[in-house]
């Protein structure tokens, strides 16, 4: 977990060097859509997948194929794809003032249980990067599929500087 001094005390680009997180390339859609919009002072991403160059890292339900660890995992990749977007969209992670909302979709096996371990892949990383400041409320949400077979999609909506 990040101390709150130092998360208030540097910015976002900052915070990812010292932490030594690497963001994969910016996304690429799969279909007729675009990986940002933005809309006054707010930006809305795609669902962000777990996939790095449009390869999937992760196949698979959790509580079938996956365990809750590797969902967390593919929870955590996803919100990186989304910074990575955030990053190509606004031209730096400092832009972002807010995190509006965040919503991870889960691809689960009907008895699952463990929604909340996985969507704190997506959380944890955002806590490290933003800062305990700019948490928002989520949506965690177990479905029966995903595209490509993925077990995750993070949906994200940030604030952004004038």
């Amino acid at each position: 977990m990040v101390r709150p001094d130092i998360a208030a005390a540097a910015g976002a680009e900052r915070r990812l060097e010292e932490l030594g997180i690497a963001l994969p390339p910016p996304p690429t859609p799969f279909g007729a859509y675009v990986e940002g919009v933005r809309i006054g002072r707010l930006l809305f991403l795609s669902g962000m997948l777990p996939v790095i160059d449009r390869k999937p890292q992760f196949i698979g339900r959790l509580g079938g194929e996956l365990t809750a660890e590797q969902g967390y995992q593919a929870a955590e990749l996803a919100a990186r794809s989304a910074l990575a977007a955030i990053r190509q969209e606004l031209g730096s992670l400092d832009k972002v003032t807010g995190i509006a909302k965040l919503g991870v979709y889960i691809a689960t096996q009907g008895d699952f249980r463990e929604h909340p371990k996985v969507a704190d892949g997506a959380s944890e990383l955002l806590l490290k990067v933003f800062g305990a400041e700019m948490l928002s409320g989520r949506v965690v949400l177990g479905v029966a599929s995903l595209p490509l077979g993925l077990p995750v999609e993070v949906e994200l909506v940030v604030e952004i500087a004038d």
